[in-house]
């Protein structure tokens, strides 16, 4: 059991498209509006650890993950372009940007590649090898996708503590540009692994 855990905490809170993001909104001062979207990225882990656990690896065929991961990266892709869009500045007149709810957390984890390579092996090597089957899939499931939810919730933290230090408008600027040039390399480098290489191979 120890080791499935450390192995989800492991993978959910290295630096990935998802935690990325949660950073980004901290940074813009939105992580309590933004709470929405962590959820939805934990319901997304949720949903996979559960299909996956229940029907094993037949749902992911190598050429159905291909399509997947291109759609996510593309999607990834898509947010960083917004991202680097924000100005970072906010006029007396002009609303703050508008968070990522939860159905926009819920697609790009869906979509993540990152979300698919991690849960095949907890759902196809750690969780039969626990017993964990059945109805007792569900409590477990249930809880890597809270601990999925928390990893973009603590990077949103973690910038909404260094965002408190930095007020010019700028400074965000240059952490949007930060963000949204770190989301295109994570979406090159995903669609790169898993989509050109398949595809080449």
């Amino acid at each position: 059991m120890i080791e499935l855990l450390a192995y989800a905490i492991g993978i959910m809170y290295t630096p990935g498209p998802v935690n990325l993001i949660g950073l980004n909104a901290g940074l813009g001062g939105r992580t309590r509006t933004s709470l929405g979207f962590f959820l939805g990225v934990g319901l997304a882990m949720f949903v996979l650890l559960l299909l996956f656990g229940l029907a094993g690896t037949r749902l992911v065929r190598e050429d159905t993950l291909i399509y997947v991961s291109l759609v996510g990266c593309l999607y990834i892709a898509y947010l960083a372009i917004k991202i680097a869009s924000d100005s970072g500045e906010l006029g007396a007149n002009e609303a703050p940007a508008r968070p990522l709810g939860v159905r926009s957390g819920f697609v790009i984890q869906l979509l993540n590649p990152k979300a698919m390579i991690a849960t095949l092996p907890i759902t196809s090597i750690q969780f039969p090898a626990a017993q964990i089957h059945g109805w007792s899939l569900l409590p477990w499931s249930l809880l890597l996708g809270l601990l999925a939810a928390g990893a973009p919730g603590s990077y949103s933290m973690a910038g909404s503590l260094i965002g408190r230090h930095l007020q010019h408008p700028r400074w965000f600027r240059y952490f949007n540009l930060l963000m949204a040039a770190l989301l295109l390399y994570s979406a090159i480098a995903l669609a790169y692994q898993h989509v050109y290489l398949p595809l080449a191979g």
